[in-house]
């Protein structure tokens, strides 16, 4: 079996009197791709931000390749070689496409491999033509590749993206496929995503959340074709 590089047990997170996430236990395996479903409000994003370190679980821990980060901030997650790319983004509109991607690149390598890794990147994402603009004139499709090449460029062995197609067209969604499943390759990755098409095309296992718990998971034709999952979070139409 293959190493489980991130786990979760009992995880739970309250705010008040709602449970958001409540006692979930959750494995992933290195290499493996997992994308989280559910409708708004089932915990799949509070789950995100307490495994990224952008909330602190009110009960349970996170392990990530057997170290405890329960109590981590995000930077602190970042430096075990884990690369997050969240809703909001952690980029600088005021800079290049190139400096944004550099910069991030730099902190893993030194100047001459940041500088063969953003070139890489750059190349991948098909970014050449616009690696010279600032990053605050790109259009939304664009922004959202450049986020990718900056996870890209640590060399990650654990991915999670919260939303990565969000938005996008048909085009920067196939070529997002396309990357992610490079970086499966070498990188276990956990996806957060809504657009069903999109999962379709890019996960074997789903796990999918429900008022806080997990309801269910399998493979995505297994969950996609579950009767409860199809006519309640994915409409029939799924």
């Amino acid at each position: 079996m293959a190493e489980i590089v991130l786990e979760t047990q009992g995880l739970t997170m309250r705010f008040g009197g709602v449970v958001a996430a409540n006692n979930v236990d959750f494995k992933l395996r290195a290499r493996e791709l997992r994308c989280l479903i559910g409708p708004n409000g089932a915990g799949k994003s509070t789950f995100f931000k307490c495994v990224t370190g952008l909330q602190t679980p009110t009960e349970g821990q996170v392990f990530m390749r057997g170290e405890e980060t329960t109590t981590w901030m995000p930077h602190q997650i970042a430096s075990l070689g884990v690369g997050i790319k969240t809703q909001t983004p952690n980029v600088m509109d005021s800079l290049t496409v190139f400096e944004n991607i550099w910069l991030a690149a730099r902190r893993f390598h030194d100047v001459a491999e940041a500088n063969r890794k953003t070139d890489e990147a750059i190349e991948r994402l098909a970014l050449g033509g616009i690696a010279r603009s600032d990053l605050g004139q790109l259009a939304h499709g664009e922004r959202q590749r450049v986020e990718l090449g900056l996870v890209a460029v640590g060399d990650p062995w654990l991915v999670l993206l919260d939303e990565p197609a969000a938005g996008m067209s048909a085009e920067d969604v196939e070529r997002m496929t396309t990357i992610i499943h490079e970086l499966n390759k070498t990188a276990a990755i956990v996806i957060v995503e809504h657009d069903m098409q999109f999962i379709r095309s890019i996960a074997t296992q789903v796990t999918v959340f429900h008022q806080g718990s997990v309801l269910m998971e399998d493979h995505v034709d297994k969950v996609m074709s579950d009767p409860m999952v199809r006519n309640v979070y994915l409409g029939k139409k799924a």
